[in-house]
């Protein structure tokens, strides 16, 4: 047999080795979202204001210039819908200028772009009217997709819809942490992502109409959510209740175009969402174990926690994010090949600011991803989440995810340990015996 550790891991030939980034973490001023008026409300837990996040809109292509230095061929970004449709019904020219600067830049380096149309934001004229809770939040969105391949399908044909919609509507409508800020609201969480469903359903109809040969598909994310133990029945039912819950509701209406008692009903007809995808997006971070707590209703009588000495990224404000576990990747891989749709990692990553475990996270995450093409399946890129450290969310400029480190007040930055790692697996399009010794002693006891 032979030893993994003596073998090269050779990926086949047009892997896409990229980043994934969003617009409101990266461009800066993005004034006219509901996150800016979030930030305003005084809502981010750390405090911080995002400001010119990392200068992408007047300066992207200088970190475009350092991901062409590491060898990769690929990047995924969002646009600010907020930007190109600053009013309803008003289209700014100026904003599809900058976006195809933006586009046509990546080309010229040999990085296929990879575009979100929604990735968390949109304009605060879109959330005014109720978000995708509006009536006509379909048609809207339906339109704006319309109007950006028009203008930039020259240079892409390679869409995102919409990243994470069971984020967006359990944290906005269930948590709270995210805009419109509502708790416990169980009824809009699930209509809000079955009208996102419509919404990319419609969307991927009016791309191909525009652009038959388009690539289209959305980015979910799946969190893994196993039983405390395994052997007690109420552990496991609560875990698959969780997974049902979070990760299964979007997959389903894409799989099947319905949706499972008795969320469906609530959800009403998804008929028209069957079938479309060209591709699966996954992003994948971390794991959770469930154990039966008839204490806590709220979160299906299941408690959420980390194993002792798991491997964590740097914690948030008072909160931390769960077991990082790129083993995880392997398993949605393998639930998701029934789709029998080409695959791609859109987003795996860690907070880490020392890059005390990213090394180690890239190598095993790599390793992952090549026993699932030795198993047959369809895996055809990894987009490491992020480029450079950006302002994350509700958490501010307190959690580092990126491979190179900014300095958010001078805009200066230093590319950590991982850029040169991750840079040397690009390269070669493969991992080498020598990288998987040297980030050995980065794996977690």
């Amino acid at each position: 047999m032979n030893d993994p550790l003596t073998q090269p891991l050779v990926f086949p030939a047009g892997f896409r080795w990229g980043v994934a980034t969003s617009s409101h973490q990266c461009e800066g001023e993005t004034t006219n979202n509901q996150w800016h008026a979030w930030e305003q409300a005084g809502h981010i837990t750390s405090g911080d204001r995002a400001g010119l996040a990392c200068d992408w809109w007047r300066n992207a292509e200088a970190d475009f210039d350092r991901a062409q230095a590491m060898g990769l061929n690929a990047l995924r970004l969002s646009l600010e819908w907020s930007r190109i449709e600053p009013r309803m019904g008003e289209f700014d020219p100026v904003a599809i200028a900058r976006y195809r600067q933006m586009l046509r830049a990546l080309r010229e380096r040999g990085m296929e772009p990879l575009v979100t149309l929604h990735h968390f934001t949109h304009p605060i004229w879109f959330e005014e009217r109720g978000a995708f809770l509006a009536p006509d939040a379909v048609p809207r969105f339906a339109r704006y997709a319309e109007h950006v391949v028009q203008e930039l399908g020259d240079l892409c044909d390679f869409w995102c819809t919409i990243n994470e919609p069971n984020v967006v509507a359990t944290f906005g409508y269930q948590i709270g942490d995210f805009p419109p800020g509502r708790k416990g609201d169980v009824r809009a969480a699930v209509q809000a992502q079955a009208n996102m469903a419509h919404a990319h359903a419609a969307a991927y109809r009016v791309i191909h109409r525009v652009q038959p040969a388009a690539r289209v598909g959305w980015a979910h994310h799946f969190n893994i959510f196993d039983p405390a133990r395994p052997g007690n029945p109420l552990d496991r039912l609560v875990a698959r209740l969780q997974d049902d819950g979070f990760n299964e509701f979007f997959v389903r209406a894409v799989r099947l175009g319905d949706a499972a008692f008795p969320l469906n009903l609530l959800a009403g007809d998804l008929s028209d969402v069957r079938g479309t995808c060209d591709f699966l997006g996954i992003n994948c971070y971390a794991r959770d174990l469930v154990r039966f707590d008839r204490r806590i209703p709220t979160e299906l009588f299941g408690r959420r926690f980390t194993r002792p000495h798991a491997p964590q990224g740097d914690s948030g404000v008072g909160r931390l994010y769960g077991e990082i576990y790129p083993a995880g990747i392997g398993r949605v891989i393998e639930r998701v090949r029934g789709f029998d749709k080409p695959i791609y990692v859109t987003e795996n990553g860690i907070a880490d600011r020392d890059d005390r475990l990213r090394p180690w996270l890239i190598v095993e995450a790599v390793r992952v991803m090549h026993a699932a093409l030795a198993r047959g399946a369809d895996v055809r890129g990894y987009y490491h989440w992020t480029l450079v450290d950006n302002f994350e969310w509700n958490e501010g400029w307190g959690l580092r995810f990126g491979l190179i480190a900014l300095d958010p007040i001078t805009q200066e930055r230093a590319p950590r340990k991982s850029a040169t790692l991750y840079a040397a697996i690009a390269r070669a399009n493969a991992l080498t015996p020598e990288m998987i010794v040297e980030y050995v002693s980065y794996r977690p006891t």
